[in-house]
């Protein structure tokens, strides 16, 4: 079969993946780890695609993940990609409806193929005929979503009841909401004997205009919000930037609600490809590959009859023992342990987290900036420590601070520091004192990573004491 439509991925990044907390959290959600191989899912999602006839893809995603995505895709070879960034999250409508608008723009007649970022398919070679079928039927003005094959009665995903047909392209007859155990029991059942029913992948393929289209029919509101929002969109550095007040009218909704339920368009695929939406450490661990006892392991991690179980650690040794159907998950900050078959619940531990006010509930160790990173290493009462990098020909913002003072010490590379009214050059074991109040910056002129240590002192530390005046991100510069 040859695709001869123009498609453009459209690869939607917003979620914070509470359920894999502690190592996803709001701040690095797991789209952006390494969860099951080498790359990241964001990275895994575009290389699935490797080898079919797209385009660049569109992403779109939250404000304060921007960089770290552009990385993330540059580094697998992604140099020039779309990148539209949501004021506000309101589900997936909104959010395809944005990068509906940018692909007309690029090609009035393209389809759009719509993909989660953090979902697991193995065999890429059977997802790839399965949206070479998909595409030709969008082509003809439907819109396509794609039905997992159903392994067990899953009780949280919503399923796609369909024509008993042997198509390759079935026609969509109801959506079923998540059921409770004996109502999935009898799904599952059906599609055995019918071929029937599938798991709702969140997954799509259509033409943009069809798609705006139906939306405009069934939700109109989504479409003028986000149409006013996207004509009156900044570009910034390599991003689309939504305007935000038009954007915030937007009804939280996702495309299954606003259009796929109501459509006489849609049409459904199915999918039998290793499929997992990585939704929890026990859909992890079924993903992932085990050792001769059915175990997952990552870092540094020592076992003694262990069975069935899931154990990371970032950087500490984690020893378990004589343990059956565990998750064992070490960080630097935070420590989950639980029963495989309660894995689901770590929500409510995150919610709890949040209640407190504890910040280990949405932050990580480890801080992600276009510059480069950081890495807390110790907070007290009126001060913290940081690790700091900066890669190469990066520079930290023109920037003051009203309640604290730094200490820089450089651990490895050069650094051209601004303080106050001076400039001078630092290198390995050499420091500088940036008193509270004093305009400073830091860069790195070298050819390899400038590494140092900040110590902050003072009475408020928090990242929101910042006053930029200069900054080459453009990220609210005075």
């Amino acid at each position: 079969m040859t695709i001869t439509t123009t498609i453009i991925p459209v690869i939607l990044s917003g979620g914070s993946g509470t359920r894999l907390w502690p190592l996803s959290r709001a701040h690095f959600p797991k789209q952006l780890l390494k969860l099951t191989s080498d790359y990241t899912m964001l990275q895994e999602t575009v290389r699935r695609l490797n080898g079919m006839p797209v385009k660049s893809p569109i992403i779109v995603c939250s404000e304060q993940h921007r960089f770290i995505i552009a990385e993330q895709l540059a580094e697998i070879g992604i140099k020039n990609p779309t990148i539209i960034l949501e004021p506000v999250a309101r589900n997936t409508a909104p959010a395809i409806m944005a990068a509906a608008l940018q692909a007309e723009k690029q090609d009035k007649d393209a389809l759009i193929a719509v993909f989660p970022s953090d979902h697991v398919i193995k065999d890429t070679a059977t997802f790839q005929k399965a949206l070479e079928t998909a595409a030709e039927s969008a082509a003809q003005d439907n819109l396509v979503m794609f039905g997992i094959t159903p392994l067990f009665p899953a009780t949280g995903y919503g399923y796609i009841h369909a024509d008993a047909k042997k198509d390759a392209v079935l026609a969509i007859k109801e959506f079923k909401e998540k059921p409770d155990h004996a109502t999935a029991e009898s799904y599952l059942e059906s599609y055995k004997k019918n071929k029937d029913y599938f798991w709702n992948s969140g997954m799509f393929i259509f033409k943009a205009s069809a798609f705006i289209a139906e939306l405009k029919a069934f939700v109109p509101q989504i479409c003028d919000a986000t149409t006013a929002s996207f004509e009156k969109a900044v570009v910034d550095l390599d991003f689309i930037r939504l305007e935000p007040i038009s954007f915030e009218k937007n009804p939280s909704i996702s495309i299954d609600y606003a259009v796929m339920e109501k459509t006489k368009r849609g049409k459904v695929v199915p999918l039998d490809a290793g499929w997992s939406d990585v939704g929890s450490w026990s859909s992890l661990w079924e993903v992932s590959d085990k050792d001769a006892n059915g175990n997952v392991t990552r870092g540094k991690v020592v076992t003694k009859d262990v069975k069935d179980s899931l154990l990371f650690s970032n950087s500490r040794v984690v020893s378990a023992i004589g343990l059956k159907d565990v998750v064992v998950v070490d960080t630097k900050d935070a420590l989950l342990v639980a029963d495989k078959s309660d894995a689901e619940e770590v929500k409510e531990i995150v919610d709890t987290l949040k209640a407190q006010g504890n910040p280990a509930a949405t932050s990580n160790t480890i801080g992600y900036r276009p510059w480069g990173q950081y890495e807390s290493i110790e907070l007290g009462g009126r001060y913290r420590v940081k690790h700091i990098t900066v890669k190469q020909g990066q520079k930290l913002s023109v920037q003051m601070h009203y309640h604290r003072a730094e200490h820089w010490i450089i651990v490895s590379g050069t650094a051209r520091v601004r303080n106050g009214d001076k400039e001078f050059i630092l290198t390995e074991n050499q420091s500088a004192y940036i008193p509270v109040g004093t305009v400073h910056a830091i860069e790195n002129p070298g050819k390899i990573p400038l590494e140092f240590i900040e110590v902050q002192s003072g009475a408020y530390l928090e990242e929101d004491d910042i006053i930029r005046f200069e900054d080459m991100y453009g990220r609210n510069a005075k």
